[in-house]
């Protein structure tokens, strides 16, 4: 008899797959209104993110941020326009061509959307009209609002995957803090009940396209291709 393939799995939503509530603790976004300068008061690790996590204080309000590369306790935050240095949050229309930032705002005063993960960062491409591109780091380019706010800087935690795991147990409890599926076993070592691309007879799954409508499960392969064929 087989049993449920991963993606069946998976979106049932058990403590299995699920993520610890206790590890988003930390609501990584800043407030509405920002005015003069905040000070770091701690850093901290989060279990649920891949970099440190930066605790502001700016007046009676407290927020958290992703920390940038060089930040300490203590360090000054700018909300004006007066200096800048990495830490400092400001709005994109403000900020010079090639400056590194993170943590940009999709709507204005949304408190950040993208461009969180550890070691991350964009570049401040140019200003068209009324619209400030940025170079995302999938190499892409990305239109934004020129009141939306960013960080300056980039993201701390860059150097997180250049030192080796070595032992399967280490690699275990990593992704066990994130709810991640380890280890992950390939499709096509699986048996034919099992999976749609199981058994060893014809290990070509990605020839697969699977319909729009076709239920969890089924859904696995090429998920709405834009082409279709052999590319000559």
């Amino acid at each position: 008899m087989g049993k449920r393939i991963i993606t069946q799995r998976r979106g049932r939503g058990t403590h299995t797959y699920k993520v610890r509530r206790k590890a988003f603790k930390y609501k990584i976004k800043y407030p509405k209104k920002l005015e003069g300068e905040g000070i770091v008061l701690k850093l901290m690790n989060s279990s649920g993110h891949s970099a440190p996590i930066a605790k502001i204080k700016a007046g009676e309000k407290i927020f958290y941020i992703p920390a940038s590369r060089g930040m300490v306790e203590g360090q000054k935050i700018n909300f004006d326009d007066k200096k800048t240095k990495d830490g400092d949050i400001r709005k994109l229309k403000n900020f010079e061509i090639k400056t590194k930032i993170y943590c940009i705002e999709s709507k204005p005063g949304d408190g950040g959307k993208f461009i969180k993960a550890g070691g991350n960062s964009a570049i401040v491409s140019r200003i068209t009209g009324d619209k400030v591109v940025v170079l995302m780091p999938s190499k892409k380019e990305k239109k934004f609002n020129p009141e939306c706010r960013a960080i300056i800087g980039q993201i701390a935690g860059d150097q997180r995957l250049n030192k080796p795991v070595i032992k399967a147990g280490k690699k275990h409890y990593i992704k066990k803090s994130k709810s991640k599926l380890w280890p992950r076993t390939s499709a096509v070592k699986m048996n034919a009940i099992d999976h749609p691309f199981g058994s060893g007879r014809g290990k070509n799954p990605k020839s697969k396209i699977a319909k729009r409508n076709a239920p969890p499960g089924r859904k696995v392969g090429l998920l709405r291709p834009r082409r279709t064929g052999k590319r000559k």
